[in-house]
């Protein structure tokens, strides 16, 4: 069961840290530095990555634990996603406060010049002790004043989709090579063919799309609070494609186990 946890506490970093991006983006736009904020996207990137290389080995251990004892342990990848949600939610939450650190953090930079001397002038018991006078809490009002309407129903759905697909990728493939072990090789290979559906929508649907709004902005072209309805509508989208992953679990399963008797020659 430990080991559920510490794969829970990855997952839940990783879609906290990659929701958040969208609070760097907006900072950036709001301070007319967007290159500037997009060069810190890198912290998070690291940050996602360094957790998903380090869950990685222990998520496969679960599975390998469940093949060798016979246990369930479809309950425990659905706990897993549910810490996806959360990550999620916790990174809407946040979403006032990182935009705030992420102002100090794009003016930090600007001064220092590179990001290893940023992170020796911020990272200091007295500038954490400072995170306490930029904590933002959403107010009611906010909410209140988030609208839907302009922001393209297709963006958010699609959205929803792709998060859906990422989120229940691996752990499709995982499942499905306790469904035909005898395929298991070519099952944990097919993780690649499920991310790569969700990454050819992305590329070719979702960021241009973003990018286009997002200079609409810059130029003046479109409101402040128009940009910021969209950001927060793409983490709730990626929110609800958290709880889609976890319809979708089971079916990309039995679709890899399906299909993995077809790439036999």
């Amino acid at each position: 069961m430990n080991m559920v946890w510490i794969i829970c506490l990855f997952t839940f970093v990783i879609h906290t840290s990659e929701t958040l991006s969208y609070a760097l983006r907006y900072a950036g736009i709001q301070t007319g530095r967007l290159a500037v904020a997009l060069s810190l996207t890198g912290i998070i990137v690291l940050v996602s990555r360094t957790s998903n290389m380090i869950q990685a080995p222990f998520t496969g251990g679960l599975i390998d634990h469940a093949s060798a004892e016979n246990t369930d342990v479809l309950p425990f990848l659905h706990m897993i996603i549910g810490m996806a949600s959360l990550g999620t939610l916790a990174a809407i939450l946040l979403f006032p406060t990182l935009v705030q650190l992420s102002k100090r953090l794009i003016a930090h930079l600007e001064l220092t010049g590179s990001l290893p001397q940023m992170l020796k002038t911020t990272v200091s018991i007295h500038s954490i002790r400072q995170v306490k006078h930029h904590i933002r809490l959403p107010r009611l009002p906010d909410l209140a004043r988030f609208r839907i309407k302009g922001i393209p129903y297709r963006l958010l759905l699609l959205n929803c989709m792709v998060t859906g697909i990422y989120t229940t990728g691996v752990l499709a493939t995982l499942y499905a090579s306790l469904l035909v072990p005898e395929f298991k090789a070519t099952v944990l290979s097919a993780s690649g063919t499920i991310n790569g559906i969700a990454t050819i929508i992305l590329t070719i649907f979702i960021d241009p799309q973003v990018g286009l709004l997002t200079d609409k902005a810059m130029q003046g072209q479109s409101e402040m609070t128009h940009i910021r309805d969209i950001y927060l509508g793409l983490m709730i989208s990626r929110f609800f494609g958290t709880l889609l992953a976890q319809l979708l679990l089971v079916p990309a399963a039995y679709w890899v186990a399906w299909i993995a008797p077809l790439f036999q020659t």
